[in-house]
């Protein structure tokens, strides 16, 4: 059994389902990612080359361990329509202790 920190949630904006699909698809299948959450509905207000960008977006509220950020990170870009795409990750602090244990054995039985 590890700790919490050892597990981070990767934030990602795309632009709708098919694509969110797409990236968690394969974060999954490739091991990268325990569970990826797809979240409609999200309304985006942002400035972008200096004018205010209004957009739908899909939320993705991926899980995964935080020594896959960087392959995650990579994932997510190779699949990314957008020019610069929100990557973020938030490292846990706490959570179920089986439902870390089983975020981090995702990983291995994709292997």
């Amino acid at each position: 059994m590890g700790t919490a920190n050892e597990i981070q949630i990767v934030f990602c904006t795309v632009p709708d389902s098919d694509i969110g699909h797409r990236i968690a698809a394969q974060l999954v299948e490739y091991g990268l990612a325990a569970c990826v959450n797809l979240i409609p509905g999200i309304e985006s207000v942002y400035r972008w080359k200096g004018k205010l960008e209004k957009e739908s977006e899909v939320l993705l509220m991926i899980k995964s361990r935080s020594a896959d950020y960087t392959d995650v990170e990579a994932t997510i870009s190779a699949l990314h329509p957008y020019e610069l795409p929100e990557i973020i990750a938030v490292p846990l602090s706490n959570g179920l202790p089986g439902y870390l244990d089983w975020v981090r054995t995702v990983h291995n039985e994709a292997k």
